[in-house]
């Protein structure tokens, strides 16, 4: 009969290696090896990740207990390296954070935010779970 219109899954994830390579070579720091353009691959693809976790817990985090805003910033800033639509939500997201006079947001608020959440959901969880 005639030819699978499917190519073999080997054969699609070989051109999705390559087009993902091409794309770094394309839009990376100029990779001069294919080692290093997969290298930067895994660690664009963890701070993509990281950074919409970041995002849904602090949208989450603006109806529930935590540091809402703060989060939310922080997972658009890691998104921001990679994907230009954070970048520009990040700085409406910045202009609702207190900030310094020099329109940075001080550490010890990042910090502190960043441990209240902590214990309230651990907390939270230990009462949910545990107790």
């Amino acid at each position: 009969m005639g030819e699978p219109l499917d190519p073999p899954e080997h054969v699609m994830r070989q051109r999705w290696r390559e087009a993902a390579i091409e794309a770094e070579y394309a839009t990376g720091r100029r990779e001069e090896t294919e080692e290093k353009a997969r290298a930067h691959i895994a660690i664009r693809l963890a701070r993509m990740i990281g950074g919409s976790i970041l995002l849904i817990a602090g949208l989450a985090m603006l109806a529930l207990p935590g540091p809402g805003w703060l989060t939310v910033a922080l997972g658009l800033g890691l998104l921001a390296q990679d994907v230009p639509w954070a970048e520009r939500t990040l700085e409406r997201v910045r202009k609702r954070l207190p900030a310094e006079e020099d329109g940075r947001v001080s550490r010890p608020l990042v910090w502190g935010s960043l441990g209240v959440a902590g214990v309230f959901t651990g907390a939270s969880l230990w009462f949910a779970f545990l107790a």
